[in-house]
């Protein structure tokens, strides 16, 4: 598997982020231009497509968005237990989630540093990123 960095450390996934998104997102066009072509008596059936395609697009941005925050959580409790381990402190309750997050992929060795740094400079996730030297890779996250 090819080393992660900041450049690389995104993943898309073909079948979900694009094929999915695109065919949802093409339902919603072709049920609005067959309401808009039907005649009186196909409005009803041509109006629940339109609400058929809108409810898997909610679906769709729902279920990442709380795949995403069950992620977030367990990441930010992986990533306080690390800085207890290393400095036998609590990180400081001042780091965003999204901050902790970034922290994610810093090594031991310059983790205690840069989440110190952090939080004095209140860097953003990005940036807290692109100040990691040694990249600790995160394969596990969705």
């Amino acid at each position: 598997m090819e080393q992660q960095n900041f450049k690389n450390h995104k993943r898309i996934v073909m079948g979900y982020h694009v094929i999915s998104f695109m065919a949802i997102v093409l339902l919603l066009i072709g049920s609005i231009i067959n309401f808009t072509h039907s005649a009186k008596e196909n409005l009803y059936s041509s109006s629940l497509l339109i609400l058929v395609a809108v409810i898997l697009l909610s679906l769709f941005f729902y279920a990442r968005l709380f795949a995403l925050k069950a992620q977030d959580r367990a990441i930010r409790a992986e990533e306080k237990f690390r800085y207890y381990i290393l400095t036998g402190k609590q990180i400081s309750n001042k780091l965003t989630t999204r901050q902790i997050i970034g922290l994610r992929f810093a090594s031991d060795e310059e983790f205690p540093a840069l989440a110190e740094k952090a939080e004095k400079e209140n860097l953003s996730e990005i940036d807290i990123k692109k100040a990691i030297v040694n990249w600790k890779s995160d394969f596990y996250r969705v």
